[in-house]
């Protein structure tokens, strides 16, 4: 992936099934993509290194992103789904690398101003759910 304009990056929510609406303007975004292995090391593990299960442990995706929001309808669609608890369906669309899908928990949502500027908001989404990529 080439350098990209960091506006580029789109954070959307399914607002009906197969339509995503980009909820907000992020002006500071990171995406973090974990996978924790589990751990098969042995007695008879040569030279004893470590040993890792193949398709075994657990993947995780963390979202971050702060700025400011579209329109009213996207911060009540957000501000409904951390309310509810519920794990909407969100799409991550990182321009020429591709579109990370699925469902999310929000962990934060913050809001915060100041007395000359606009409102503006912080969250974290953790996954919740098996994901989907879709490469550029």
């Amino acid at each position: 992936m080439g350098a990209q304009q960091g506006r580029a990056l789109l954070l959307k929510v399914e607002s009906a099934p197969g339509v995503f609406t980009t909820v907000a303007g992020l002006r500071a975004r990171a995406i973090q993509l974990s996978a924790a292995g589990a751990d098969a090391t042995h007695a008879d593990s040569e030279g004893a290194w470590r040993e890792i299960l193949a398709g075994a442990g657990v993947k995780t995706a963390s979202i971050t992103g702060a700025g400011v929001f579209k329109d009213a309808a996207s911060d009540a669609a957000i501000r409904a789904a951390f309310f509810d608890g519920a794990t909407p369906v969100f799409q991550v669309v990182v321009p020429d690398f591709g579109v990370i899908e699925g469902p999310f928990h929000i962990a934060a949502l913050e809001y915060a101003g100041t007395h000359d500027g606009a409102a503006t908001f912080s969250l974290t989404l953790n996954s919740a759910g098996p994901l989907s990529f879709e490469a550029a």
